[in-house]
């Protein structure tokens, strides 16, 4: 009994030294560890013309609508579209092209499909009727960093076959 003790205790002591020189080693590495979990979860690639620069739904006056209505003056399409879940009873990127309007950005560019989809599996599903509709080929998708990866995953299983994904970092 008192060898089982003892073996019980050295192994205890044994898991907290490695819990320790694990913590030791995540600490020291931290930055190299948490950089690689973060690429993990973002898709960025230079954006290529396109047929349409998409913005999803969620920011209407923030880094993704910029993003998108620069991409957009820079000529990487002639179109931005606002997919849009329902805010305060209307399309949320109506909001978006008063915001960026106010901002000097050209009425002209911006377009708005409504939408009522509450997640981004449904936004996709939604939106891909409207991009065949639009005949739309490659598309330059902006979402935010932390979304770009599972985004771009869904718009290429339910929507498009290859967008290009700008994030706002």
């Amino acid at each position: 009994m008192k060898r089982r003790s003892v073996r019980r205790w050295l192994l205890i002591v044994l898991l907290i030294c490695c819990l320790g020189v694990l913590g030791v080693v995540s600490f020291l590495f931290r930055t190299a560890i948490l950089s690689f979990a973060g690429s993990t979860i973002i898709d960025s690639e230079a954006p290529q013309p396109a047929d349409l620069i998409l913005v999803l739904g969620g920011d209407f006056y923030g880094p993704r609508v910029v993003l998108a209505a620069e991409l957009g003056v820079r000529g990487y399409s002639r179109t931005v579209l606002f997919s849009s879940p329902p805010y305060k009873n209307l399309p949320e990127g109506n909001f978006a092209i008063a915001f960026l309007t106010g901002k000097g950005y050209p009425r002209d560019l911006f377009q708005v499909f409504a939408h009522h989809a509450e997640s981004t599996v449904d936004e996709a599903i939604a939106l891909e009727r409207e991009l065949a509709r639009r005949h739309v080929k490659r598309v330059i998708l902006v979402t935010s960093a932390y979304h770009s990866r599972r985004a771009a995953l869904v718009m290429r299983l339910f929507a498009v076959t290859a967008p290009d994904v700008e994030d706002t970092k």
